[in-house]
């Protein structure tokens, strides 16, 4: 990152209020807090991220995301979620991880052919640039790595 170049930042909706807050991603670490509730926004774990806010938070960060499309039924999504875990608490002030709950964003689902969940696809410069169908933690753990080193 040059001098002039400004720092990474993503948009990240406050769990406990809604509240749509704009974060500085290097330092997630310390733990921003929420401009409205003042409670922390927790970057070192995946942050769920619904049908209206999928733009400003996932094709709109500086940074590359890490989306899990994924249904609260699902089994194979259950042993999918500490790798994901895993990766938000690795790739913490690189890679913002999320969760998209494809029950409650049908139209995200169509318009990126999740056909088959878990899914997993790393967007960067909201582009798609990768994607994992199921349990591929090796795949997965490449692709961010690359986008992420």
């Amino acid at each position: 990152m040059s001098e002039r170049s400004s720092p990474a930042r993503v948009r990240i909706r406050c769990a406990f209020c809604g509240a749509l807050n704009q974060i500085e991603l290097a330092r997630a670490e310390d733990r921003p807090r929420c401009g409205e509730c003042m409670k922390p926004m927790l970057l070192d774990r995946p942050v769920k991220v619904a049908q209206d806010d999928f733009e400003p938070t996932v094709l709109q960060a500086d940074v590359p995301v890490l989306v899990d499309f994924y249904a609260d039924w699902c089994a194979p999504c259950r042993m999918v979620a500490p790798l994901v875990d895993e990766i938000a608490h690795q790739k913490i002030g690189r890679v913002l991880v999320a969760k998209v709950d494809t029950d409650h964003a049908p139209d995200l689902a169509v318009k990126y052919g999740i056909r088959s969940i878990p899914t997993l696809i790393l967007f960067s410069g909201g582009e798609e640039v990768e994607r994992s169908v199921g349990l591929e933690p090796e795949r997965v753990r490449g692709f961010v790595d690359a986008a992420a080193p």
